[in-house]
């Protein structure tokens, strides 16, 4: 089992002036600690359930060059691209950008979408279906040259789980009650598109709240154990507090040793 770690927020003590330390920080500690990934979510605004539009919020790709120049391991990816946000050709060619500067580092985590608030920024934000046509489009575009890795975000079982299927080196599902029966559907779909269904890494979002004294470590290690006997082989995800730098330690001490064999 391996351990990434997903940056979904930027506003911590000391203002605008201090995201670029902080954030560099962050990214060498957890380089230094075995995360495996390092990523940021790739939204213009904050959603909901994180905080209003009005806190900061990094544009993805920019901030995965600067993550990339402060690691040396990690892989790094958003967590995940929406397919909508820049044509085909651009995308393809910022993700190669980046995998060749960071030296073969890069994934490209994509999906279709879902935050019509980005819209605001003048962003074509078409209707669903149209939404995963243009996902299609970009996944074939970008396979007819060369790529990392592609990771493609979502669990929906009819088209997200079926693009997996037919195009993706990784799959990135939400840790929910149902995660055994999607990853019995996309097994479905790999059937169906004569894919090994071995062959695709399975990741889910996970959140990392071990506490600075680690003294929710055993829990969270139960946690992942039990996503790993689902068949999930990576766990990506934010941790709770990661400016303080110190739970980063405590996951790279406690966390990542105690799962490495799962």
């Amino acid at each position: 089992m391996r351990v990434g770690l997903q940056i979904p927020n930027f506003t911590w003590p000391g203002g605008a002036e201090r995201i670029g330390p902080t954030l560099a920080e962050i990214a060498r500690t957890a380089d230094a600690n075995g995360f495996a990934h390092v990523g940021v979510m790739d939204h213009f605004f904050q959603i909901r359930g994180l905080g209003p539009p009005e806190n900061e919020m990094l544009e993805a790709y920019a901030a995965l060059g600067f993550i990339a120049a402060n690691t040396t391991r990690a892989k790094i990816l958003a967590v995940v691209t929406g397919a909508v946000y820049r044509h085909p050709g651009v995308l393809a060619k910022t993700i190669t950008t980046l995998d060749v500067l960071s030296g073969g580092r890069a994934i490209l985590g994509i999906g279709a979408a879902w935050n019509e608030y980005e819209a605001r920024l003048g962003i074509p934000f078409p209707p669903l279906a149209e939404r995963f046509e243009r996902l299609e489009e970009t996944l074939q575009i970008c396979l007819t040259m060369p790529h990392p890795p592609i990771m493609i975000g979502g669990s929906g079982e009819r088209k997200t789980l079926r693009l997996v299927a037919k195009y993706a080196q990784m799959c990135n599902l939400f840790a929910t009650p149902d995660l055994a029966h999607k990853l019995e559907v996309l097994r479905r779909h790999c059937e169906k598109e004569g894919r090994d269904y071995d062959a695709i890494e399975k990741t889910a979002l996970f959140t990392f709240d071990v506490r600075e004294d680690g003294g929710n470590a055993r829990e969270v290690v139960a946690h992942v154990r039990s996503l790993a006997r689902l068949g999930i082989q990576t766990v990506i995800g934010g941790v709770r507090d990661v400016w303080k730098i110190k739970p980063l330690e405590v996951i790279g001490r406690e966390i990542i040793p105690a799962v490495a064999d799962l």
